[in-house]
């Protein structure tokens, strides 16, 4: 039972917050957010520029700002896992692609910068072999490289066959 109502309130929360974080995004907002600023400042003189009056806007733009953070980053988590299970699928689905790159996101740092140092050295295969799309992953990069490698020191130790 317990279990049901944190499900029901997360969708419910989830609901509510990308509808306002859509309103929050929206012209309509911005222009309300301007017409709020305008008559903050328009009521200037009329409370002689006091203390309170600065409170008021102070207060109503951090209180609006510390909310927004939450639901933007909720939103912003939500768009994530959405992305990252799509390029899972895009890769997973693709005989081609390494499957070593599904779920990287789970990856330390440490474990990220040890598979960019795989993709700089396929970049230099690539470069050395002057075809940037001969190979697609880190491994049969390595694979042709060697054999490309081997074929040629046989062909330059091969004798030179003569003409007569």
């Amino acid at each position: 039972m317990a279990k049901d109502n944190i499900s029901r309130s997360s969708r419910v929360f989830s609901k509510f917050s990308a509808k306002i974080t859509k309103v929050a995004g929206s012209s309509g907002a911005f222009v309300t957010a301007c017409l709020v600023v305008l008559v903050w400042g328009i009521t200037g003189p009329l409370f002689h520029f006091s203390d309170t009056w600065q409170l008021v806007i102070n207060t109503g733009t951090t209180i609006v700002t510390f909310l927004m953070v939450f639901l933007i980053q909720q939103s912003q988590n939500k768009d994530t896992v959405a992305l990252h299970l799509k390029l899972n699928e895009l890769i997973a689905s693709n005989n081609a692609a390494s499957n070593r790159l599904v779920n990287i996101e789970d990856l330390t740092e440490e474990e990220l910068e040890v598979l960019k140092k795989f993709y700089i050295e396929l970049s230099c295969l690539s470069k050395e072999n002057k075809d940037v799309f001969s190979t697609h992953s880190i491994d049969e990069a390595k694979q042709n490289y060697h054999e490309k490698k081997k074929l040629k020191q046989r062909e330059d130790a091969a004798p030179a066959s003569t003409v007569s």
